[in-house]
């Protein structure tokens, strides 16, 4: 990962965690739902590693919200 765009990816983990805590989810119950391994479901969240299209589609259908909620980034 670049480090110019390292602040994206923790924009987009944060909202990762948004939409996971407003569905009551554990990173262990969005990992299961979302048939990736709970360390990934983290690193998202942390702002660690990209995330292929797969699994953001996969995020937004558990978390039912649209791919563009996960990109609209708070200031």
């Amino acid at each position: 990962m670049k480090a110019e765009y390292r602040s994206l990816y923790e924009k987009f983990g944060l909202n990762v965690v948004y939409y996971r805590k407003r569905k009551k989810l554990t990173q262990l119950q969005l990992a299961e739902l979302a048939d990736v391994d709970r360390s990934h479901i983290s690193a998202i969240e942390l702002g660690k590693v990209g995330v292929s299209f797969d699994v953001i589609f996969k995020l937004c259908e558990v978390l039912d919200i649209t791919p563009k909620e996960l990109f609209d980034f708070r200031a």
